[in-house]
């Protein structure tokens, strides 16, 4: 227990500084934009993204800040136990009594959790803009997402529970196995079955910016089942784009918004940004490195099962399956917070690589370049945060950074084709002397 509180103290205090941090450095620059920022942002502009930003952040310490002191007054109190003892007492099943041990708990942090969604959807997205959600569609959605949660953890849970108690020592390679097994089929069926709950997708129109969409995924080899325009429209103006599903399941999706305030080309640059993903095999990658930290956390459950100190820190009466998953979850942020940068710059690199094949792909910068300018200017996106706090934050490189690294490697290509003999566009010679 001394430990958990350690690190858990740890960790909010150093996320805690960053933000402050963070909220210091963006506001110094409201009125010292650096040079590039304006062409990115005119000075309206920019000065209201700096709001957004400061007041997202603001937000964000407030509910991190209660969110904490809510789990460690569940920690400290010994509700874990408590709860724990009344589904011991009910006369059902071990397996019964872990579902429900563990949707009592999920229950209570989203409980928790509401005011605060309800707070940023309503106000702060609403008040800068974003907001097209109803009240009544933003009900509609938990209630489908707890809905959902419940048909698919259910018997993930059950599995689970027999999974440790009839399996043996090994349990947790077999649990690992089956889970495995599940988040595949999930992945497949998700874009057919599952996302088609919450929007509406319909096939992208016949037209000039399908042809080359699909000329693209052609000429990238990227085979899909289609193109689809989803209507994010009806909850954000935030815009979006992305692939999903595996093997022959994946589809092409466009948010509505994104075809409304994008050129074709910045569209096709996007996509090939995300074709690059798989590619460049980031989402093997990533899939299996997710699949190593679950093997990981199964075998330390299993270590954990049989040693009663763990359960009898956090109020617990007696090892129990249910128990040790749950305090696992619990233990997992404060543990391995630290690590976190890794996985961002990690992220970032993937990033740097996705902007480089798509650019390689569309034969110039232009595209990619504008997308991700409007993608900034029509989010109010964060132009310069503290630098520590995106190093431990971001999963995607700062716009700046981004334009930079684009500008760097496209000068080098084409200052590699000239000295080859080849001869450069115009726009390309521009653009190196504009970098020289």
């Amino acid at each position: 227990m001394i430990l958990y509180l350690v690190l858990f103290s740890a960790r909010y205090v150093w996320e805690s500084a960053l933000n402050l941090a963070n909220q210091r450095f963006v506001r110094s620059r409201r009125d010292d934009p650096p040079r590039w920022a304006a062409e990115i942002m005119d000075r309206e502009t920019y000065s209201r993204s700096i709001d957004y930003t400061f007041t997202r952040s603001r937000f964000s310490l407030l509910s991190d800040t209660f969110g904490s002191f809510f789990l460690l007054a569940i920690v400290l109190t010994g509700t874990l136990g408590t709860l724990d003892a009344l589904v011991r007492r009910l006369n059902v099943g071990f397996a019964t009594q872990g579902v429900l041990f563990y949707f009592l708990i999920a229950a209570g942090f989203g409980l928790f959790s509401l005011p605060f969604s309800l707070y940023r959807q309503f106000v702060i997205e609403e008040h800068f803009g974003f907001n097209r959600m109803t009240w009544r569609l933003f009900f509609l959605d938990a209630l489908k997402g707890l809905a959902v949660s419940a048909a698919l953890l259910t018997p993930v849970l059950y599995g689970l529970f027999m999974f440790m108690a009839e399996t043996g020592r090994f349990w947790w390679i077999y649990a690992f196995c089956a889970l495995a097994l599940f988040q595949l089929v999930i992945t497949v069926i998700y874009p057919s079955l599952i996302a088609p709950l919450f929007n509406r997708f319909s096939p992208l129109p016949e037209g000039e910016l399908r042809d080359r969409i699909n000329a693209l995924a052609v000429k990238l080899g990227f085979r899909t089942r289609g193109i689809y325009v989803m209507d994010g429209s009806r909850r954000t103006k935030h815009a979006n784009a992305y692939f999903t599903g595996l093997g022959r399941a994946k589809r092409i999706v466009l948010f509505d918004t994104l075809i409304n305030q994008m050129e074709q080309e910045e569209i096709v640059s996007v996509l090939a940004h995300e074709i690059a993903h798989e590619k460049k095999k980031h989402t093997i990658k990533r899939l299996a490195v997710n699949a190593a930290a679950s093997l990981l956390a199964f075998w330390i459950l299993s270590g954990l099962l049989t040693y009663s100190p763990f359960f009898e820190a956090f109020g617990f009466e007696a090892p129990s399956y249910h128990a040790a998953l749950v305090l696992i979850s619990f233990c997992a942020g404060p543990f391995v917070f630290f690590l976190q940068p890794l996985f961002a710059l990690w992220s970032r690199k993937h990033e740097y690589e996705a902007d480089r094949f798509a650019v390689e792909a569309v034969g110039d910068t232009k595209g990619l370049r504008g997308a991700l300018t409007r993608l900034s200017r029509n989010s109010l996106a964060n132009l310069t945060p503290h630098p520590w706090y995106s190093f431990y934050h971001y999963s995607h490189p700062t716009l700046g950074e981004r334009i930079a690294a684009m500008q760097s490697s496209h000068v080098r290509e084409e200052t590699g084709k000239a000295a080859a003999g080849a001869e450069p566009g115009p726009a390309a010679l521009r653009e190196a002397g504009d970098e020289a």
